[in-house]
C-alpha cells in the first residue's frame, strides 16, 4: 500500500486558506493508496474550538471525501470538531467511496489547555484497508505506550501501521523522533508520523514527518522546515517475514 504523507502549514484558525493551500500542495502528487495531513490540518492546533470547530460532517470532512472520491484513495487526519455538545479532536479516515470511520483523540495535551477544550475519546479503533490494519493515534498521544500497545488477538497482531498525525513544535521534536521509532520496535509494525510546519501564536513546527520501518529505521524523512511530502509503501509481506523471523509480539506481557 502506498501513502503520501503530506506535510502542511495550516492558515490560523482559516479553514478555506488551509484547504485552498493542501490543493495546491496535492495539484501535482503522485498516486497513492492513502493520503495522511496533519492534526487539525486545516486550522491549526486551537485549544478554544468555541466559534472554530466544525460540526460533525463540516467542510473539511466533505473537502476530504471530496479529495478521496477524485483520486480514488482514502484521506486521513485530524479536525476539530464539534460533534453533540462537546468538542473533539477527531481523526477522520476516509475511505475513496466516502464512509469514514473515526478516532476521538485520547490523551489529550492538557499542558497547552487542550482538555479544558475538548473532550477525550474513550476507544480505540483500528481500521482495515487495503489488507492493512491501521491504528490511528493523534500527536500526545505518542508519549502513552500502554494504550497503543500491539496486542495478538486470535494468534495474530492487532494492526500493521500506527498512524500519528501531529502538531508537534520544535522545542519538544528529539522526543517525537524518539518515541517514533519505540512505537514501532515494540510493536513490530511501521509508522508513519505527520507533524506539521509553519507556526501558530504559540510554537513553531519544524516537521519532520517520518516513516519508520517495524525494525525502526528511517525509511523516508520530509524535509525540515519546508512544506513538503513523501511517498512510502507499507509491505505486508515483508511485515510478515519479520514477524516470523523475530516474533517479539508473542512473548509480550
Amino acid at each position: 500500500m502506498r501513502l503520501l504523507l503530506v506535510q502542511s502549514s495550516p492558515v490560523w484558525e482559516d479553514p478555506v486558506a488551509s484547504l485552498r493551500e493542501l490543493d495546491r500542495m496535492l495539484s501535482d502528487s503522485v498516486e497513492a493508496d492513502l493520503i495522511v495531513l496533519p492534526e487539525m490540518f486545516s486550522t491549526g492546533f486551537v485549544t478554544k474550538p468555541e466559534g472554530i470547530a466544525e460540526r460533525d460532517g463540516g467542510n473539511s470532512l466533505q473537502w476530504m471525501r471530496e479529495l478521496a472520491a477524485s483520486r480514488s484513495c482514502a484521506v486521513a487526519g485530524s479536525l476539530s470538531v464539534m460533534s453533540g455538545s462537546s468538542y473533539r479532536n477527531r481523526f477522520y479516515f476516509v475511505f475513496p467511496d466516502g464512509s469514514e470511520i473515526h478516532y476521538d483523540k485520547r490523551h489529550l495535551f492538557s499542558y497547552s489547555g487542550e482538555g479544558l477544550g475538548y473532550t477525550p475519546g474513550q476507544e480505540r479503533v483500528i481500521v482495515s484497508y487495503n489488507g492493512v490494519r491501521i491504528l490511528p493515534q493523534v500527536c500526545y498521544d505518542l508519549r502513552f505506550p500502554v494504550f497503543s500497545r500491539n496486542r495478538i488477538l486470535g494468534g495474530a497482531p492487532e494492526y500493521d501501521l500506527i498512524l500519528y498525525v501531529a502538531s508537534w513544535p520544535e522545542k519538544r521534536i528529539g522526543a517525537w523522533d524518539a518515541l517514533l521509532k519505540a512505537r514501532a520496535i515494540e510493536n513490530a509494525c511501521y509508522v508513519a508520523g505527520v507533524n506539521r510546519v509553519g507556526s501558530d501564536p504559540s510554537n513553531y513546527y519544524p516537521g519532520h514527518t517520518t516513516f519508520i520501518s517495524p525494525q525502526g529505521e528511517v525509511l523516508s524523512v520530509c524535509k525540515q522546515n519546508e512544506t513538503d511530502s513523501l511517498i512510502c509503501e507499507v509491505s505486508i509481506e515483508e511485515l510478515e517475514l519479520f514477524r516470523r523471523s523475530f516474533p517479539v509480539l508473542d512473548d509480550a506481557d
